[in-house]
């Protein structure tokens, strides 16, 4: 399960060492963890990284199965999460040490940089592939991060990016080895923490308004 660390001004939200799926609990931990930073007073950033082979792998496929009463209220949870991240008034950081596919892939879009490892593990939309469409409030959180190209590319084809070509692509900030993700997403973090929360929040807000007005309508979040 999530757990939140400090180190000096970073926040680290460390995921998980498993799948990391969007299982219900682990959206009320990561939720919890929000809350805990949001409320922390004084120079504050976040990294959210993992551990193990995966940064995260999405959906909990298995539960929305099992649960398939409740798929609408799931999604709807889950563009919750995408919705608050994106808007999060401190500067946020996506250390990707591992596996990064579909859901969990667009949560780090959520993020205001990303670093990921260079030498293994995908950044991947395979949507296409699985056959779910996206959401329209996923769509315009992927659409409203990445270039029309790479949107296109990434959400048409599910094209699995290597370090390198997510670095070239633009999907993330830097490509670096493995034993250097999460300090580099910690150094990033580091250098924004002064940053006022109520003129950031404001700033994403407005910037992001469409994106997050279509993650947050609960009226028909399938599409």
């Amino acid at each position: 399960m999530p757990t939140l660390d400090r180190h000096d001004n970073v926040f680290v939200l460390d995921l998980g060492d498993g799948e990391n799926r969007f299982h219900p609990d682990w959206l009320s931990a990561v939720n919890a963890a929000l809350d805990e930073v949001e409320k922390a007073e004084g120079p504050r950033a976040l990294v959210t990284a993992a551990t193990g082979k995966f940064y995260s792998n999405g959906l909990d496929l298995d539960w929305l199965l099992a649960h398939a009463e409740q798929h609408q209220d799931y999604v709807v949870s889950v563009h919750e999460l995408f919705a608050r991240m994106l808007s999060l008034p401190v500067v946020t950081v996506a250390a990707l040490q591992g596996h990064t596919f579909a859901a969990g892939a667009m949560f780090s879009l959520a993020h205001d940089f990303r670093v990921m490892r260079a030498d293994r593990g995908f950044w991947c939309l395979p949507e296409a592939d699985i056959n779910i469409p996206f959401t329209p409030g996923m769509s315009a959180l992927i659409q409203a991060r990445l270039a029309p190209q790479t949107a296109h590319e990434a959400m048409v084809t599910g094209r699995r990016y290597g370090g390198t070509d997510a670095a070239a692509a633009g999907i993330v900030d830097q490509a670096v080895g493995e034993d250097a993700v999460r300090a580099t997403a910690i150094e990033i973090a580091q250098a924004q923490v002064n940053k006022d929360g109520n003129t950031l929040g404001t700033i994403k807000t407005r910037m992001y308004a469409p994106a997050l007005a279509t993650l947050r309508d609960t009226t028909n979040p399938l599409g």
